[in-house]
């Protein structure tokens, strides 16, 4: 069995999902290829993602296609783009209704064998703060970590998560639109059009 198949195969967290509001059973959502340029480093999927075992099937997806400037069909060309969350399955819901954080065992379990099997990525781009810790040790909240966007460029991007919920935090921050965007979709076109 080759490491996709182990992590599909994952059943770590079962227990713990057991015991969420959502008390489902883990099903990994697996999207990378050795061959990948660009990879994308998420939180964790979503219910909507849980229940369509492709990533970023959502409103958030769709934002985020749109900051990367890319259509579906090469967003999930496997062969060029690899998809990476923090945890590879929906952590579930807490009793109010939020998503629990991606188990950190799932990071520890996968993540550095993930990273090996992925030597042609050329751009890094970090979703959320879960992987803005992970890739590159900042312990810097989202703001002042987007904020210093220009210290990681070209290889790096780091981006807020684009769910609706960071709309407010988008309208707060205009310079994310106006100065990474534009920088974060030319290295993608380069990187995917090379």
């Amino acid at each position: 069995m080759g490491l996709t198949s182990d992590i599909e195969n994952c059943r770590l967290c079962a227990a713990r999902f057991a015991t969420t509001q959502t008390a489902h059973a883990p099903r990994p959502v697996v999207w990378f290829r050795p061959s990948a340029r660009l990879l994308i480093a998420g939180q964790a999927p979503g219910m909507r993602v849980h229940k369509s075992g492709q990533p970023f099937t959502d409103p958030s997806g769709d934002r985020l296609r749109d900051w990367l400037g890319v259509d579906k069909a090469a967003f999930y060309d496997r062969n060029k783009v690899a998809i990476v969350p923090m945890a590879f399955c929906f952590p579930g819901y807490d009793a109010k209704g939020s998503d629990l954080p991606p188990p950190e065992i799932c990071g520890q379990t996968w993540h550095d064998r993930v990273m090996s099997d992925l030597p042609d990525v050329r751009l890094r781009v970090l979703v959320g703060a879960a992987a803005h810790r992970y890739h590159l040790g900042v312990k810097t909240g989202v703001t002042d970590t987007v904020a210093d966007w220009r210290d990681h460029a070209p290889h790096t991007f780091v981006l807020p998560h684009p769910s609706w919920r960071n709309t407010g935090w988008l309208k707060k921050h205009p310079w994310f639109a106006e100065d990474v965007l534009p920088a974060l979709r030319a290295r993608v076109r380069e990187v995917l059009d090379d």
